[in-house]
């Protein structure tokens, strides 16, 4: 596990004074940008560069009496250049969506770059830990009942393969929404030309829109938001399945749990999955979220500030969330105990009735029709459910199945090494595709 303490730093980036900061930075780049095309005096340039500045609580001042953001900071950057000359070049052929949208880019660029960093650390203490128990067996449950065996490791290694997957889409969302756009009032570069836009855009690191309205159109913030939400739901299944597998009557692995934690005001024995259960509750949170990023993407012509409003809550949520998330699904993982022994104890529960299958075909390939093998095994399979007896003990005393296997054979038949001959090669796979 690499040890992440990042969520003041992600508070910090939602914060009032780092997006009027942001908004501070794209000015600057607008100003100095178009200098260098004659369009504003280099001199005035440099002073908003150098002298460029405000604070939260006189915008926040301003803002009360002229209801407008965007207005109430240019006033405050103004106060402080505090020269006429200069500071009507600030903000220049620019719409206030141009500073915000851009802006908020760069806001979007630094907290996925903390996020990606939590998706890595979470996946290599997943791939430590799947090889760690890459041959521990523990029963595989379908429906919740018995199946076949598997190993612990397989468990985590499709999480690993599964976070693959959610540093993939990603990567991709968060580079969809590396862009800026600053072709002003109805996206028509009224004021200003691509070429502007595009010099802006290479200062800040970001890339310019293709087209735009006064906004960058929210299909990206969408799909951002969704990536985010498939992750959250990524780290739910892990919890839920440290839930399961923390009850009382499985027992095969269990939270950390510290010498001084208390599970219970009233009972003093509890060992509850405290922390599984907080991921499974706020990975709903960012589900929530994704609905409202959907409904975000229709806006009236060619702007209103309905999505506005909304993603004041949902972008700092989410990314906030998405990055706790990750820091308390990998201290999870990390220091999750696990108990072989009971595994391989409840593998081995039911008697062997886990090895059906496996008897099913060893008797189709003696001869037997499939048909007969499947009703054969079954009854007996079923009489040992009812019974409470031990399948591998039943099926020795069965004539039409002892005359057509041998003993070692029979034997072989419930032996899960068998089944799990193949593990080696399904993390080959896994963990080096190219071979």
């Amino acid at each position: 596990m690499i040890a992440r303490y990042t969520r003041q730093e992600m508070g910090r980036i939602w914060s009032d004074a780092n997006k009027y900061q942001c908004w501070l930075t794209v000015e600057v780049a607008a100003s100095q940008a178009l200098a260098k095309f004659g369009l504003v005096p280099q001199s005035a340039a440099d002073t908003i560069r150098d002298k460029g500045a405000f604070t939260v609580d006189r915008i926040n001042e301003i803002e009360a009496e002229v209801r407008h953001d965007v207005i109430a900071f240019t006033t405050t950057v103004a106060e402080h250049i505090a020269d006429p000359e200069a500071s009507r070049w600030l903000h220049y052929g620019l719409t206030s969506t141009d500073v915000v949208d851009t802006a908020q880019s760069l806001q979007l660029k630094e907290a996925s770059a903390i996020i990606r960093a939590g998706i890595v650390a979470l996946s290599e203490t997943l791939k430590k830990r799947a090889i760690e128990f890459k041959h521990t067996p523990i029963i595989g449950r379908t429906h919740g009942i018995h199946a076949e065996p598997s190993t612990f490791g397989l468990k985590l290694l499709l999480w690993y393969s599964e976070m693959q997957r959610n540093l993939t889409r990603f990567d991709a969302a968060a580079e969809d929404l590396r862009v800026g756009k600053l072709s002003g009032a109805v996206g028509t570069f009224g004021h200003l030309k691509p070429e502007h836009e595009e010099a802006i855009c290479n200062q800040l690191g970001l890339k310019p829109v293709a087209v735009a309205t006064q906004v960058v159109q929210r299909d990206r913030h969408a799909a951002y938001i969704s990536t985010l939400a498939v992750l959250a739901s990524t780290l739910d299944k892990i919890a839920t399945e440290v839930r399961h597998l923390q009850r009382t009557e499985v027992r095969e692995v269990e939270e950390f749990f510290s010498e001084k934690q208390k599970g219970s005001s009233a009972m003093p024995h509890k060992r509850n999955p405290i922390t599984s259960e907080q991921i499974s509750g706020l990975a709903r949170v960012i589900r929530s979220n994704a609905q409202t990023a959907f409904e975000n993407v229709a806006l009236w012509h060619e702007r209103d500030i309905s999505h506005s409003s909304a993603e004041r809550v949902i972008l700092p949520d989410s990314t906030i969330l998405a990055d706790y998330l990750l820091t308390k699904t990998d201290n999870l993982i990390a220091k999750l105990m696990v108990y072989p022994a009971r595994m391989l104890k409840n593998l081995e529960s039911t008697g062997g009735l886990i090895f059906s299958g496996q008897l099913l075909l060893d008797l189709a390939e003696s001869g037997m029709s499939r048909e007969d093998a499947y009703r054969l095994v079954q009854t007996h399979a079923m009489n040992s459910w009812k019974n409470d007896l031990t399948f591998r003990d039943e099926i020795a005393k069965v004539p039409e199945i002892t005359v057509r296997l041998t003993p070692e054979k029979l034997a072989r038949a419930f032996d899960y090494t068998r089944q799990l001959a193949n593990v080696d090669a399904i993390f080959d796979r896994v963990l080096n595709p190219a071979s």
